[in-house]
């Protein structure tokens, strides 16, 4: 058993990262058999997912979209909220009833949640029908795990690996339409209320080359759009010698030519001015920012260890909004940070209305074990807190819908990328700016960039017809 351990994750050595180019197994060990994959969390996982999709596919697994059908499940899960564990623990219950009709079901779990070692203790104490634990960083030895299981629980987390394996392009993705592009892994921030650091790791960037080549490789499949990856992006190269740094990336991948490019997602702190100027002058990079403000309280963002001010996030933004054509910003907060005051809260209101988001994900702060804000004090009741965050979603929403009202009527570029839920006339698809549209048109358009004539428009959608 290799247990995860999170004072080795914390470790930052300055050994250089070893980049492993390598085939994955293919075979029939698994021929016939079934599997059936649940993620959880972020685009990283999603992704993750994707990859793991293609490993299993490589040795005989056939996907499935039900667990009652498969006779292997495996939950990539995600660690940095405290619903997200709940979800993933109430899963297992299911999985437990379904592993007693059928003895030889396989569960494993894999993704943040196995980097913990109080989720790995829990499940080695309470849930042993479990059959194998892998950790974020090595996935991709997936197939041999398979191939060797032993009985029992078997455990194999690794931590601060210093390797970046690159398993080649082809390999099953969720859409052929759009595609995420993983340009790094892990992350140096350390911001003190987020477990990331620990389960994924230091920071490590993949080469400029290998990146720009699946990009190509993409492009020649169809693939219409592309979001570039990483726990901070704009951290990318700083570990590399002689290599691109972001906004130099930013600029080869438009220049392939691909229509869409998209990134997520970005720290304010390594925004520089660089990377505004690369975004307004390219018409391929999509106007649209996800940029997390966490807290408009200079006081918590420090206790956040965020490493800018309120000051400092709003000139970043007047530039972005003065530099960038159109651009729509979406941001991150946390509220009921320990001993988050009132005022801090009202901070946070003030930075809003400053800002008037196109929309933000909003939390109430859940601690997570092993990190330093987990161990400070907090005396602030939950229904404070979540009367915070009720009215932080109010003025959130009221300029959501604002800023989706300028729409109304308007013509704009729609990419379609499937059947719409609100009614089989309809595909959904995103502008530009990241609005989803509910599109009244022919199915046959799927994967098309077409206009659109906004014909409604809600908080949180637009309704149009080409």
């Amino acid at each position: 058993m290799n247990l995860p351990d999170m004072k080795s994750a914390k470790m930052r050595n300055k050994e250089s990262v070893e980049f492993i180019y390598e085939n994955p197994i293919v075979n029939n060990s698994f021929s016939g058999q079934k599997y059936y994959i649940r993620t959880y969390g972020c685009q990283m996982n999603v992704h993750d997912s994707e990859e793991i999709s293609c490993l299993l596919e490589n040795i005989g697994f056939e996907r499935v979209e039900s667990e009652v059908d498969a006779d292997l499940v495996i939950l990539n899960t995600c660690a940095i909220r405290e619903n997200a564990h709940d979800h993933v623990f109430g899963f297992l219950g299911r999985l437990k009833h379904l592993k007693k009709e059928n003895p030889n079901l396989k569960i494993i779990i894999c993704g943040c949640m196995a980097q913990e070692r109080s989720v790995v203790d829990e499940i080695m104490s309470r849930h042993k029908y479990i059959d194998l634990i892998v950790g974020t960083h090595n996935i991709h030895e997936l197939p041999n795990y398979l191939m060797n299981l032993n009985e029992g629980l078997n455990i194999e987390v690794k931590s601060n690996e210093n390797n970046i394996y690159e398993i080649g392009n082809n390999f099953r993705r969720d859409s052929n339409i759009t595609a995420w592009v993983n340009i790094m892994y892990g992350c140096d921030k350390f911001c003190t209320y987020c477990i990331v650091p620990y389960t994924r790791g230091k920071e490590r960037s993949r080469k400029s080359k290998d990146i720009l080549r699946e990009v190509e490789c993409l492009k020649a499949q169809g693939y219409k759009e592309v979001t570039l990856l990483g726990q901070n992006v704009n951290a990318y190269g700083n570990d590399l010698e002689d290599d691109l740094n972001f906004a130099e990336l930013l600029e080869s991948v438009a220049k392939t030519g691909i229509e869409r490019v998209r990134f997520v997602t970005s720290h304010p702190w390594n925004f520089t001015d660089e990377m505004i100027d690369i975004i307004a002058k390219y018409d391929n990079i999509m106007p649209y920012i996800h940029l997390p403000l966490q807290s408009g309280s200079d006081q918590i963002l420090k206790l956040m260890g965020r490493r800018y001010t309120r000051e400092e996030y709003k000139e970043l933004y007047d530039k972005i909004k003065s530099k960038v054509k159109n651009v729509a910003i979406t941001t991150d907060i946390i509220v009921g940070f320990p001993n988050e005051t009132d005022e801090d809260f009202e901070a946070t209101l003030e930075m809003v209305n400053y800002c008037k988001y196109d929309g933000a994900y909003t939390f109430i702060y859940s601690p997570r074990e092993g990190t330093p804000a987990a161990k400070m004090e907090d005396k602030i009741p939950r229904e404070v807190k979540e009367n915070r965050l009720q009215r932080l979603n109010e003025i959130v929403n009221k300029y959501s819908n604002m800023n989706n009202q300028k729409y109304l009527n308007k013509t704009v570029k729609v990419l379609l990328v499937g059947p719409s839920e609100k009614g089989e006339d309809k595909l959904y698809g995103y502008t530009e700016t990241m609005k989803l549209v509910n599109v009244k048109c022919d199915p046959s358009l799927v994967g098309n960039i077409v206009d659109v004539e906004i014909t409604d428009a809600k908080s949180f959608s637009l309704d149009g017809e080409v």
